[in-house]
């Protein structure tokens, strides 16, 4: 028996023997590819994960300098998460209210008519200069403001002219404001584009606050999956950049109408 199967080992062992080089062969080239396959699925594996790539590395892809992936509005399932009327309304209304103080508060000229209009914050309420004073032009260069109808008023008047924007500096008599109309020079044309600016970012601030605050709203639902959640949230910032746009357009008209460049 023993003798049989050592016959048995012998042939085979004889077969064996002339595919020895062949399968040397085959497994050093599977150890050579070894490497090369590993580095393939690395980078398959790399380009897969790319899609997840945060801040800088996602401006990188998406057009070198931060540029603003375009945001596809869904009117109709955002309007199904917020209000999507109330949210234009109050963002426009930031925008209207931003054009109005350039027209009311920028111009290169004070006029009394500037003046009549201005927003006068007493006791939390707002109130129109008009309202609490008579305003009239003693001449050409000076405007008069007699606040003897309500003169306690005179702090928050004093306050309100100097934080407009139109670079007054009113001279009190009593109860009287005596402002002159400052000239027309390069710096003064300077200082109002600076006060266009500061303006520009306390709307644009406002705008943010309105999108932060239909954002928390979204948050706090908890009927939503958070896909929609996430997807409604970047529709909203993308409103919000569009107002905030369109106020910046306004913006740079109205620099380069107060600076000449009109």
């Amino acid at each position: 028996m023993l003798a049989k199967t050592g016959v048995q080992l012998f042939v085979l062992s004889s077969r064996l023997t002339p595919l020895r080089p062949a399968l040397g062969n085959l497994c050093r080239q599977q150890l050579q590819e070894l490497p090369q396959r590993k580095e393939v699925g690395t980078a398959l594996w790399l380009q897969q994960t790319r899609g997840y790539a945060k801040g800088k590395d996602r401006k990188k892809e998406k057009g070198g300098k931060g540029k603003p992936v375009k945001v596809e509005i869904n009117e109709l399932h955002l309007r199904e998460l917020i209000n999507l009327d109330s949210l234009n309304a109050q963002m426009e209304k930031s925008v209207l209210q931003m054009k109005d103080d350039f027209i009311k508060n920028l111009s290169l000229r004070s006029t009394s008519g500037a003046i009549d209009t201005l927003r006068i914050k007493v006791d939390g309420a707002e109130h129109e200069l008009q309202e609490l004073a008579q305003i009239s032009r003693k001449n050409p260069k000076t405007i008069i403001v007699n606040m003897i109808a309500f003169p306690q008023t005179i702090p928050d008047v004093l306050r309100a002219i100097e934080k407009s924007g139109m670079n007054l500096n009113p001279q009190q008599d009593g109860t009287t404001l005596f402002i002159p109309i400052p000239k027309v020079t390069k710096e003064h044309r300077e200082h109002l584009s600076k006060n266009a600016k500061v303006l520009f970012l306390k709307y644009r601030d406002a705008i943010r606050d309105i999108q932060n605050s239909q954002i928390r709203k979204l948050k706090n639902k908890t009927d939503i999956g958070k896909d929609d959640v996430f997807a409604a949230q970047t529709q909203v910032t993308a409103i919000a950049d569009k107002y905030i746009a369109e106020a910046d357009k306004l913006l740079a008209s109205k620099q380069k109408e107060l600076l000449g460049e009109a």
